[in-house]
């Protein structure tokens, strides 16, 4: 038995040289939402989610991204709204949200 049910990490890795990375485009703001989402909906604690930080997840070209394990579903988001159906759909009723998913060729 595992002590959450699931983990969601956030690459929040910024390169240097203007290198594609998730830090520039609102990867911190979406771990900050999902983390405040998570809590308010009773889910954060032992046996429940864990909203994790992440360097480099490796899949620079398509983020900001997340990825949520057991399950190891990766998703892109834009904005809160994406953030809250990820939270909604996949962590509340364990729904993939097939919109934003990244697609498995996406890498560095």
């Amino acid at each position: 038995m595992s002590y959450f049910s699931r983990h969601i990490f956030f690459c929040l890795n910024q390169r240097e040289k203007g290198e594609q990375s998730c830090g520039p485009h609102g990867a911190q703001a979406g771990f900050d939402r999902c983390k405040s989402r998570v809590k308010a909906a009773g889910l954060s604690g032992a046996g429940q989610v864990r909203v994790n930080k992440a360097g480099c997840l490796d899949r620079c070209a398509g983020g900001p991204v997340a990825v949520i394990y057991p399950e190891g579903v990766w998703y892109t988001f834009v904005d809160n709204d994406d953030i809250d159906e990820i939270v909604d759909s996949h962590l509340v009723h364990g729904r993939i949200v097939e919109r934003l998913l990244l697609p498995p060729a996406v890498g560095k």
